[in-house]
Order: C-alpha cells, then structure tokens, then sequence
C-alpha cells in the first residue's frame, strides 16, 4: 500500500511541476507579470494560469516586525517556530544565526521567522522577546518576523493516515508542511538564494562565506538542493527562483507524507537524481525536546564544525597502501570522502600536506577512525618549514612538533604561538606499529591570514 501511495503522489507531483515549469518559462516568454508582485503579500502572486489549476493559495502574510528592503539580498534564511510543550530554542537560533556573521555577511542576508502557532498569546509574547533582543536587525532589515493566521490553512483533522501515523501526528506533520509552503511563498523574492533551517540549531561561524565557497565550487553545474547538514530539512539550500514551485509543491501535498520526504522527492523531481551534500555540515540540531509532544530529540551531526576551515591549497601524499578509491586527497578536501589506509601500517609511515604557498596557521584539527574503529592510535603532528621536491618526490625539512593524537583525534589552537612564522607543510609521522587498518577523515587547517581576511571581503 505505502509503495502504491509513493508511486501516486510521485506521479502527481511530476505532473504539477512539470506543467508548473511549463506555465513559468511559457511567462517568461511572453513578457513580465501583469500588475505589482514586489512586496505583496496579503493577496494572490501566482499568475493566473496556476489559480485555475490548482489548490487555491491566497493566504494573507501578515508582516509582525521588521522593515522589508527593496533590494535584493544575497541568502534568504528561513525558519518557522510553534509553541513548545517543553523548552524554547528560538533566540537562541537568532542568537546564533546572527553572532556567528561578520557585518558584511550580514549585510548580504535576511531571517525570516515564521511564528506559525495559532495561540495569540504566544505570538505576542514572543514577538515582544524577539523585538527586546533583536531591534537593531529588525531596523536593518536583517530580520523580519511574519504570521498567517488559522483560517488561511486547509482541513488539519480527519487526513489521510499515511505510513500508519497516529491523527496528531499527521496533524503536526501537515500542518508543518503548509507553514513552511507559506514561509516559501513569502520569500521566493527576497535574496538569490534560500536556506531553510529549523528553530532550534547553532551556526558555523562564516556560515554565509563557507555556503558562497561551495556554491561557487558549482560553476555552472546544474543543481536544485544542496545540502549543509544531513539532519531532516536543517540547512537545505534553494535558488529563489524555483521557491514559488517548491512551495505550491509542499502546500498541493501537505497531507500526504513529511516535509522532509516530499523535498527529497523535490530535487529528484527536477531531474537532480543523487544528493549534493557537502561537508563540514554548517549547522547543528541543539534542541533537546521535540515540537511534537515535548519528545526527547537527541539527534545530531557529526559532521558539524563550529568554525569551516581554511585549507588552503596543498598536494597531498601518504605513503600508506590506499583501499581502492578511498584516496589520501579526501581526507583533506572537506567533501564526504576520507582516506581510507591498509594495514599492516608501521613507523616509516606518514601523511603529508605540502601547502602550496608557506601560510601561518592558527589552529589544525585531524579526525581519525570510524564508530572508534580504524583509528590512527600513534602518531605526532609536525609542521615543517621548507619543501623539499625532487623529479620523483615531495617532501618537508625542519619539523617543529605540535603534538600527538589522542585517542586518534587531534584538535591544537593557537598554533601560531608555538609555530609563529609560515610554515611549508603539516606531517602526520606514525610513530608505533598497528595491525589495524586506518581512516582519516577529516584534516583541517585554520589560517592566520584567512581569519583577518574573512572580515574585510564582502564579495558576494
């Protein structure tokens, strides 16, 4: 029955974006929408083809707090909040949204908060926290806050009870699904881009730059979704121009499965058949109890770093058997690859990272091992100042230890104290024999320069 009812909306869902796509480029086409679409959001946007069509959407948005701007940003950040039983990670969301950006990062975005329950209470006394705490960026156009009220939703009892949910539970999932339709719906003009969060996450710092690298690193590749966290709909990143779709799209099919099926299904949809995800994740699910019922939520992401490093440009070699194509360049390359080495490893072992340019470093970070398996169990950290290149190898001189890992892992800051002039490349020197086989996973370089640098660009 669940395989029927996947191939169903499947197919409905096919068939509504595909004629959604075809009214879109038949309009663009035929010249500019007729009558004012900038900023209206107490009455219908979608052209009038789409009306007859389909599900009514007139929804009146109403606007809580926050100056909207006329010009386009670079990145909207969108998030919707409900009241919980237990526990409120809202501001703290804000909090970090806002205090892990530089001011020019800043400048390039917009929050916008969707406080999505129908208890007015709630709303105001939230509102008047948010407006308390975060007036500056309210002035600034930096955060605007919005509601819909209740009777603008479709029937919210009595749906389909689809994967054998329990009617609260459907309830909440497909009311969810119409909150964030709307949440699209507001922003589909606001910024470039659109990234959904949930109300309860923390930030990378740079979180704004490390997304800009990454969907430069695209080129002119063609994408729908990519992905800066691997938890449920944290941290999913959309073109602003196929948010009107993907909004129709979560509001036609509210009741028929979770808002995070139905953008999985999205982006296959539109032809993007294999995730993008990159890696570090940039955000972090922080909440301890659900918005559903108060549950326990202990979910998080492994992958998330508080702070995207640098690693700056650098050839790679190991002198470890490599695992077919597990190669030494993934462990450095902060996609989802790793490095992948087979035993039997000893002391004449090592990982080196040969930087292209000399570069003061502040901080290095090395992951090592897999559900505490395959982990490199000795070996010192080493950062040599000259390289040494032959017609037949790469090497370093002049090595100044930083330590050694622990455990497997290794996390040193303030390197540039012990180390304070650039240095040519970092070692990773196996020091003790092991039968077992090794994974590094993650080799993370901070700079000096790249910190200074990151709050004078602003070139988004």
């Amino acid at each position: 029955m669940r395989c029927y009812l996947k191939k169903f909306v499947l197919a409905g869902a096919g068939l509504l974006i595909m004629t959604s796509v075809y009214i879109y480029t038949h309009r663009a086409e035929s010249g500019p929408l007729k009558g004012p679409v900038d900023w209206i959001w107490d009455r219908e946007t979608w052209v009038e083809d789409l009306q007859s069509h389909y599900l009514h959407f007139n929804v009146s948005i109403k606007v809580l707090a926050g100056d909207l701007q006329q010009s386009k940003k670079y990145l909207t950040v969108g998030l919707s909040s409900v009241k919980r039983k237990k526990g409120s990670y809202l501001q703290d969301t804000l909090q970090s949204i806002f205090t892990e950006s530089s001011e020019e990062e800043l400048d390039q975005m917009v929050v916008v908060v969707l406080l999505a329950d129908f208890d007015m209470s709630w709303i105001r006394e939230t509102l008047q926290k948010i407006t308390d705490k975060f007036h500056l960026h309210l002035s600034k156009g930096r955060l605007v806050v919005i509601h819909v009220n209740e009777d603008n939703y479709p029937p919210l009892t009595g749906l389909k009870r689809n994967f054998n949910d329990a009617p609260d539970r459907v309830s909440f999932r497909s009311k969810q699904n119409v909150d964030y339709s709307y949440l699209l719906h507001f922003s589909s003009n606001l910024s470039q881009y659109y990234i959904m969060l949930e109300d309860d996450v923390s930030c990378s710092k740079n979180f704004l730059s490390g997304m800009h690298e990454h969907i430069r690193s695209m080129g002119n590749s063609k994408w729908v979704t990519l992905e800066f966290s691997k938890l449920g709909y944290i941290g999913k990143l959309y073109q602003s121009k196929d948010l009107p779709i993907l909004a129709r799209f979560l509001y036609n099919f509210y009741q028929e499965m979770p808002c995070d099926f139905l953008l999985s299904h999205f982006h296959r949809l539109l032809m993007q058949d294999k995730v993008i995800r990159f890696r570090p994740s940039l955000f972090q699910h922080m909440g301890t109890y659900s918005s559903f019922r108060g549950t326990h939520n202990h979910l998080k992401d492994e992958d998330f770093v508080e702070e995207v490093a640098d690693n700056p440009p650098a050839d790679i070699r190991t002198n470890i058997e490599t695992f077919e194509t597990n190669t030494a360049e993934k462990a450095y390359s902060q996609d989802l690859g790793y490095f992948w080495g087979v035993s039997p490893i000893g002391s004449e072992n090592y990982f080196l990272v040969a930087f292209h340019e000399p570069v003061l470093i502040s901080r290095v970070q090395i992951r090592t091992g897999s559900d505490g398996k395959d982990q490199l169990i000795s070996a010192d950290v080493e950062l040599g100042k000259t390289l040494v290149k032959t017609e037949s190898a790469l090497d370093c001189s002049g090595f100044h230890a930083l330590g050694s890992l622990q455990n497997g892992q290794f996390n040193k800051p303030d390197v540039q104290k012990l180390v304070p002039t650039a240095v040519a490349c970092l070692r990773i020197r196996v020091t003790a024999p092991q039968p077992d086989w090794v994974i590094i996973k993650r080799i993370q370089v901070w700079t000096v320069k790249a910190e200074k640098k990151k709050h004078e660009k602003s070139g988004f």
